[in-house]
C-alpha cells in the first residue's frame, strides 16, 4: 500500500466545504486542517503508482475551490497506531 501525504493551499473561506469535498474521496483516510503555511493534509492510501496519480491529478486537484497541492510519497510508517492495531489483534507486550 501507498501512502501520500498531500499538502493543500484553498481559498480561506472555503476550507470546510474543500475539506469535506476531499474527505469523502474514497481513497483518501484523512483530512486535516491546520495552521502554518499550507490550509489542509489530507492521507491519501492506495494500492499502486497509477491510482495515486488518479486520485491527486483528476480527483483532488478539481476540486473548486483549491489553489495549490504538494504531494509527498511515504517510504516508512512509524506510528504508535501501527503498535496499537498489533496489540489490538491479541499480542501481548513484552516487558
Amino acid at each position: 500500500m501507498l501512502t501520500a501525504i498531500v499538502l493543500i493551499e484553498t481559498a480561506p473561506s472555503l476550507i470546510p466545504e474543500v475539506a469535506q469535498a476531499i474527505a469523502d474521496l474514497p481513497k483518501v483516510s484523512e483530512v486535516f486542517s491546520v495552521t502554518g503555511d499550507t490550509d489542509l493534509i489530507a492521507m491519501v492510501r492506495v494500492n499502486a503508482h497509477d491510482e495515486l496519480a488518479d486520485v491527486i491529478a483528476n480527483q483532488i486537484s478539481k476540486i473548486e475551490g483549491i489553489l495549490e497541492t504538494r504531494t509527498y510519497i511515504a517510504f516508512q510508517s512509524y506510528s504508535k497506531h501501527d503498535l496499537d492495531a498489533a496489540f489490538g489483534l491479541g499480542f501481548e507486550p513484552v516487558e
